[in-house]
């Protein structure tokens, strides 16, 4: 398999060599060339055709924002990963940057007080996600599984019929997008609270929250410890964070903490899913959108093995088909479903489980198109 070719744009010479040399350490990656601002690296392209680019934000000129539109309209699916300070005003620039099509993100290394320390945290995140971003993927997806139309439901397990009191999702790479789809096609008035996990550092997940709260008919909070769960109301939790449900009486509560890592996430979709299927039971209906890694795979199987479902976004529409798929792979999954269609559907599941209790479900009419996944 040949080289990953990748185009570096950074104003800073400095900041070049070091993402050349931490990115060339690796067999799999091949620098095509570097551009010091957006209007040469636009001309570059053309000339040295690579697999992916990174784009600084912050550039004279051209800056990583107007150059990124340019990009979009002459190559959409060429994938792109800022490279972002961690900073509000950073921050702020990355979902922009997300919201116009890049792919990804990374935050430039501070405070690691060496340039092998700062090659070092380049290796550790930039590396993995340029590979997921180029990497060929097979379709596995059973037959079975593959939900065309959100209008017709897959016929669930005995245990599925149990009321759905709360909706658990776990994202990432791609997921700030992902999410502004699924959240505004959920009405404002669902009877359920939902919780999420979307990998991301501090400051990105706060700003995030005020984007999706701006968009959807939920309300769109970053989760605060000691908070009691409300219905119509969803909680992202907060970077660094591992976020998780406990019962106290007769409610539900956010709890933070600090705990390892897991994945090498925190937060971790697996703690989250795990916390909800202890406290939730068969109650729980889990979603895993798109994201890198294997983060949600044994949190999924806590919440099916509790009586609980689990929904997935399908290949097509994620941008690293990495979490989701993992979790179709481990057999996790009770359906796989377009992007476009998973807000309807955890809709729908809500709301029929609200209205059965355990009394069957109802088939919409039209020809079906999954099978029984039991």
């Amino acid at each position: 398999m040949p080289p990953i070719r990748v185009l570096v744009v950074d104003d800073s010479v400095v900041i070049r060599k070091i993402l050349c040399a931490a990115l060339e350490t690796d067999s799999a990656i091949e620098i095509a060339g570097t551009a010091p601002d957006g209007r040469i690296a636009l001309a570059k392209i053309t000339q040295v055709n690579p697999d992916l680019i990174t784009l600084d934000i912050e550039m004279p000129g051209m800056n990583g924002l107007e150059t990124l539109v340019e990009i979009r309209k002459a190559y959409p699916k060429l994938p792109v990963i800022m490279f972002s300070t961690l900073t509000e005003r950073g921050a702020a620039a990355t979902l922009d940057a997300l919201s116009l099509g890049a792919s990804d993100y990374a935050t430039k290394p501070s405070g690691t007080g060496s340039k092998e320390g700062t090659a070092r945290q380049i290796r550790t995140e930039l590396i993995p996600k340029i590979k997921a971003l180029c990497a060929e993927r097979p379709a596995v997806v059973p037959q079975a599984l593959r939900m065309e139309r959100p209008t017709i439901p897959v016929r669930p397990a005995a245990s599925s019929e149990q009321r759905i009191e709360i909706v658990a999702i776990g994202t990432s790479t791609g997921g700030p997008n992902a999410l502004a789809e699924v959240l505004p096609a959920i009405p404002g008035n669902l009877s359920v609270p939902v919780v999420i996990v979307q990998h991301m550092p501090p400051l990105f997940t706060r700003l995030l929250a005020e984007r999706l709260a701006k968009m959807a008919k939920l309300k769109v909070r970053e989760g605060e410890a000691g908070k009691t769960l409300e219905a119509g109301c969803a909680w992202i939790a907060p970077g660094d964070y591992h976020m998780v449900v406990e019962r106290t009486g007769l409610s539900v509560r956010l709890v933070m903490n600090q705990n390892q890592p897991e994945n090498s996430c925190r937060p971790a979709v697996d703690v989250l899913f795990r916390s909800v299927a202890r406290t939730y039971g068969a109650s729980a209906l889990g979603v895993v959108l798109t994201g890198m890694g294997s983060d949600g795979v044994i949190g999924s199987r806590y919440i099916r093995e509790a009586g609980g479902q689990v929904l997935v976004q399908d290949e097509a529409s994620s941008v690293v088909w990495g979490m989701p798929g993992q979790v179709v792979e481990a057999g996790q999954a009770d359906g796989v479903y377009p992007l476009g269609a998973i807000g309807v559907e955890i809709t729908r599941r809500v709301q029929q489980s609200a209205g059965t209790r355990g009394g069957g479900w109802r088939v919409e009419s039209g020809p079906a198109v999954a099978g029984s996944i039991e």
